[in-house]
């Protein structure tokens, strides 16, 4: 964005001013503390101090000048990390892109990753934000107050405001961080107004009527400048003096139209013209006077406004070459009231100026400044062409608050007389995440579109309805509504129409993965990737590079599918977008794969973080049902219970019904760990589940249902290439086979298991399924079967042991007097699945005579006799 460097100025400028040490002292010896606040009204010299400051300061300064445009929040942010670039050249680097998109990032990690780049630079500064009197969006206090919360100890800031700030400022005093200027120090005293009158603005008068203009100004120095100026002009000073009374807001009013009738025509004709631009320039002043270039060789416009500055007319320069300058912001709001008085009909004729101004921001290429100006012209066209932009619409490069708030200021008059509007209001909604509001929008749309003829730009208008209408069904995954609607998108859109063009490709991808046809959704992923990329269009980017991490995932391809997700989360940058939720969830699943717990925890704790930021998706509850699965894992049922719980609730309060599944999976896997079969199955009665109905079957040792329901769930994941969803029914498989007692089917499922886990590194599937699965693959070892890869796993079991030992974990309840060792109940689990005593010494590496002993300890703590009445008994206590 080339303008933010027009609001920087490293070394501000300074023209004639008094030396004022008592003032200069008191900010030097403010630097050990974290803010300095330099606060009074309009014209004190807040600025001007600031800058003689500065003259002498040695540390490095960057200096921000706000305005009321610099509320949206997004905005500041950009123009604050501008600034401070001008320190370092690397801090905010990845984040300023971020700050473009229609999705902000959480402001706390923003300014998280500013104090951290922050931290690093050599030497102290001074940042100062001048004019903080027009802030006034709570985002940006609350930005503030953490920035001086964690403000590293090398960076001073300095607020100049007309106003209070609300901040946290009795805090900041009481911790004896704060050094504050307010305008009693400002007040000029009268050796101070003395120099100021007769040596800065060329006067010659004597102490008794400086001493009487100091006091009827109170020492304001603009006050004192105003006199000055009309002074020049009197020929009666003393008279002129004599009766110079009123307060300084009246007296402003009074001397600046005393000021303005003593300039030539042509400059009051510039100021009253100029006085509608936030920021001035030689060409822009040139474009709204109409003052044309044809006959001049450098610009009208910049001489005059070189003359205004030398003549101290309240001109303020914003860079060190002068190109940029601003109005006193006092003073501009008297022209603007000047010039609103002196002409009959005031809208009819600043209309004018506001659209030659959009003209030559547009021309410049100031999008937002050019609809600023289209706005205040009330011409509708223009600014819904500005922002409908070129390529990429305005909303898509982080213009959505202006975009909004101007959409809710046009009457539903305005809006239904073009019907694009309300699209582009939907559209808006859609980019906030205010969902809500947006098929509302749209059904005004197709209401004001009845009564147009329809022409290609209509027939554009009916397909960007359609594929907002495809993204809305995605959040509900509502498979067949998002087919439809971007197929209708995609038969309606202009060809030239790309940025929802690509929209709708990654929609149609996304219904094709949920239909389970994960080549047709490769298939439209990579083609939106690619028109994304090419124009630019940063969130397909991370949405279609968050689809193929899934279906590399689903490929069992976790090295690749970890490498596209931290992909996704650099395009979401640092501090990442909530889109990036998903990506965290990807990593948290692939860690857990690789047994990484720790790395899995902190990538679901980012990934519930960041969901929590959307407004009504399943986001949040998918990375809550993980985190509950990841607490089990830990041994901590009760939490996990707790985790889901809310989940559920969640989910139904939602219609997220589609994240059920999920969640009765993992309450069953903790009740079957709890030994809790009979609650297991009551569970199944109410949601039909077959993988975890195949669980309570084989936990009830009844392998023969476990195998018939396992059929054609495995052949229905053959067919469709679901290599993930196939590998961990066949461990299921594997084990119902063991616990049948064919061993040779269960080691031949087991070779194939093997050889789909082993590229993609899984560990935890293995785990998860107990000592059954530790047993099995030690036979498997035994037979030489992929010998480094189940020595790995095998040793991750005897970690996991160690670990749960260690962490004091939950382990199966025992209703006995004296419980059972962790090696009594891995015999206990192999006797239940009918192997002898032979077979466990083997299995377990054990003396034949210690697995007896074990038994006998077994049969005594169970008071039973033999290995049937042991297995029952063990059954009925929740041992298996």
């Amino acid at each position: 964005m080339p303008i933010i460097s027009t609001k920087l100025s490293i070394q501000p400028i300074r023209s004639k001013i008094v030396a004022r040490p008592r003032l200069l002292e008191q900010l030097n010896e403010g630097m050990h503390h974290k803010l300095t606040i330099i606060s009074a009204g309009a014209g004190f010299g807040k600025t001007t101090l600031v800058s003689q400051w500065l003259t002498s300061c040695e540390q490095p300064v960057t200096w921000l000048s706000l305005e009321e445009g610099d509320n949206d929040l997004a905005r500041f942010l950009t123009y604050l990390f501008v600034a401070l670039r001008k320190i370092e050249a690397n801090i905010g680097e990845g984040v300023i892109g971020l700050l473009q998109s229609s999705q902000l990032p959480p402001i706390d990690s923003i300014l998280g990753s500013l104090i951290n780049d922050v931290s690093s630079v050599q030497s102290d500064f001074i940042l100062v934000l001048d004019d903080y009197h027009m802030i006034d969006a709570h985002p940006i206090g609350h930005a503030i107050e953490f920035l001086l919360e964690h403000i590293p100890p090398q960076m001073h800031l300095v607020l100049t405001t007309r106003e209070e700030p609300r901040l946290s400022i009795a805090r900041l005093r009481a911790r004896g961080q704060l050094t504050e200027v307010r305008a009693v120090d400002l007040r000029f005293t009268s050796f101070e107004a003395a120099k100021f009158l007769n040596y800065v603005m060329g006067l010659d008068l004597s102490t008794e009527e400086i001493a009487l203009l100091e006091s009827r100004t109170e020492g304001w120095i603009a006050g004192l400048q105003l006199a000055a100026l009309s002074i020049q002009d009197h020929k009666d000073v003393s008279g002129f003096i004599q009766t110079f009374t009123g307060s300084h807001y009246f007296i402003l009013d009074y001397l600046v139209e005393e000021v303005l009738q003593k300039q030539p025509q042509n400059i009051q004709t510039f100021l009253l013209h100029t006085s509608i631009l936030e920021r001035l320039c030689g060409p822009l002043c040139d474009a709204v006077l109409g003052w044309g270039d044809e006959e001049h060789i450098t610009s009208p416009g910049q001489e005059v406004l070189e003359r205004l500055e030398n003549a101290n007319l309240f001109i303020i320069p914003l860079d060190n070459e002068r190109r940029w300058y601003r109005y006193h912001h006092l003073f501009a709001e008297v022209l603007r009231r000047q010039h609103l008085s002196s002409i009959a009909d005031a809208k009819r004729s600043i209309a004018p100026l506001h659209i030659r101004a959009s003209i030559w921001y547009e021309d410049n290429h100031f999008e937002l400044d050019a609809v600023h100006h289209a706005v205040a012209a009330n011409d509708v066209s223009r600014a819904a062409r500005l922002i409908e932009g070129g390529e990429i619409p305005l909303l898509f490069r982080g213009a959505v608050t202006p975009v909004l708030n101007w959409l809710e200021s046009l009457s539903m008059k305005e809006l239904d007389a073009r019907p694009s509007l309300w699209v582009m209001y939907a559209s808006a909604l859609l980019s906030v995440g205010q969902v809500a509001g947006v098929e509302q929008k749209l059904v005004f749309a197709e209401n004001a579109l009845q009564d147009i003829e329809q022409d290609v730009k209509t027939l554009d208008l009916i397909g960007h309805i359609a594929s907002i209408r495809a993204t809305l069904a995605v959040s509900k995954h509502q498979t067949e509504t998002i087919l439809d609607e971007s197929r209708r998108a995609l038969e309606y859109l202009h060809p030239d129409n790309l940025p929802v063009r690509t929209a709708t490709s990654w929609t149609m991808g996304y219904a094709y993965q949920l239909q389970g046809d994960r080549a047709a959704a490769r298939k439209a992923y990579i083609e939106a990737l690619s028109i994304s990329q090419n124009i630019g269009h940063v969130i397909i980017t991370i949405m279609t590079t968050l689809g193929l991490g899934n279906i590399h995932e689903g490929d069992n391809q976790l090295y690749e599918a970890a490498e596209t997700y931290r992909h996704a989360l650099k395009l979401a940058g640092d501090p990442a977008m909530p889109v990036a939720c998903e990506a965290h969830l990807g990593l948290a699943r692939i860690y857990y794969e690789w047994n990484d717990l720790d790395n899995a925890e902190k990538h679901g704790q980012q990934a519930v973080q960041l969901a929590r930021q959307f407004e009504n998706t399943d986001r949040s509850v998918a990375s809550e049902v993980f985190l509950a699965r990841l607490k089990f894992v830990q041994g901590d049922d009760t939490s996990a219970m707790a985790i889901l719980d809310k989940a559920e609730q969640l989910a139904w309060l939602h219609n997220f019904t589609y994240q059920i599944p999920e969640i009765v999976a993992t309450r069953i896997q903790i009740l079957l760990r709890q030994g809790q079969l009979d609650r297991s199955a009551q569970l199944l009665t109410k949601y039909e589940h077959p993988i975890s109905e195949t669980r309570v079957h084989l936990a009830q040792g009844n392998a023969f249902s476990a195998l018939t329901i396992l059929e054609p769930l495995l052949q229905q994941a053959e067919e469709k290439g679901w290599n993930d969803e196939r590998m961990k029914l066949m461990a299921l498989q594997a084990l119902a086979y063991r616990a049948k007692r064919e061993r040779d089917k269960a080691i031949q499922v087991l070779g194939e298991i093997l050889a789909m886990a082993k590229p993609g590194g899984y560990i935890r599937m293995f785990i998860d399924e107990g000592l059954s699965m530790e047993s099995l693959l030690t036979e498997g070892a035994i037979q030489g079967m992929m010998p480094d890869y189940t020595r790995k796993l095998k040793l991750a079991f005897e970690m996991e042991r160690k670990r749960i030992h260690s962490q004091g974990m939950n382990t199966p309840k025992q209703p006995l007097i004296e419980p059972l060792s962790e090696r009594e109940l891995q015999v206990l689990q192999l006797i239940a699945e009918g192997y002898s005593n032979q077979e466990i010494s083997k299995i377990l590496f054990l003396a034949l005579d210690t697995v007896k002993g074990h038994n006998r300890r077994i049969y005594g703590k169970l008071q039973v006799q033999r290995r049937t009445e042991a297995v029952a008994r063990a059954r009925e206590y929740g041992l298996l």
